[in-house]
């Protein structure tokens, strides 16, 4: 399983880091440190939460065609 964390607190990720990278079932694949390419991951996994929800039948998402008129 894969998870994405937001540390908010600047001063607190050392102490996070270390105690993560301590831990033998955790292997930290990627630490994405400049701001541009983290919200972007942010933005990707909020779409892919979208999709879930609206699989489950909770969310309503437009369609393409209601996309593209909007443009």
């Amino acid at each position: 399983m894969k998870v994405i964390l937001e540390i908010k607190e600047n001063s607190r990720i050392p102490f996070f880091m270390e105690m993560v990278k301590s831990l033998d079932y955790i292997s930290v694949i990627k630490e994405v440190k400049e701001e541009r390419k983290s919200q972007f991951i942010a933005d990707l996994a909020e779409a892919f939460n979208d999709v879930k929800q609206h699989e489950k039948g909770k969310k309503k998402l437009k369609s393409a065609k209601d996309l593209l008129n909007e443009l």
